[in-house]
């Protein structure tokens, strides 16, 4: 498996990208945004981040995020955002026949892709680009 090298910097603001398991358009339901929400607040309680942003599309989210001054780990963030919401909407929209022996491997739904992208903002000029 590669080795995907991260900027992890504690207090740095970045901008992700989010993308359901093959583009399905399930984000936008009333269901989805609903647990969505519940998670993220739930992740915040736990592991706090500001939102300075957020598009959530039917297939995919944009977001902004400022972390702490002491802690730089999004990843694990985004993998608290993610499990959550695959354990809360597995009835929903887990597919069987769409399970895979890596999907099962590293015990994963049939909701998200595996990875996210994130991009360190670097000033304001590079906020203007991507908010």
């Amino acid at each position: 498996m590669p080795n995907y090298r991260r900027v992890r910097i504690p207090g740095v603001t970045y901008f992700f990208t989010v993308v359901t398991y093959k583009r399905r358009k399930i984000l936008t339901m009333p269901e989805s945004r609903q647990i969505l929400r519940a998670i993220i607040n739930e992740v915040r309680q736990q592991c706090p981040f500001t939102i300075c942003g957020w598009v959530l599309l039917p297939e995919h989210i944009h977001c902004i995020w400022a972390l702490p001054e002491n802690d730089g780990d999004y990843s694990k963030r985004w993998g608290l955002i993610k499990a959550g919401f695959s354990k809360r909407a597995k009835n929903l929209f887990h597919r069987d026949e769409w399970m895979t022996d890596s999907k099962q491997k590293y015990r994963e739904e049939t909701i998200w892709q595996r990875r996210f992208w994130e991009h360190m903002i670097r000033d304001e000029n590079d906020l203007s680009l991507v908010g």
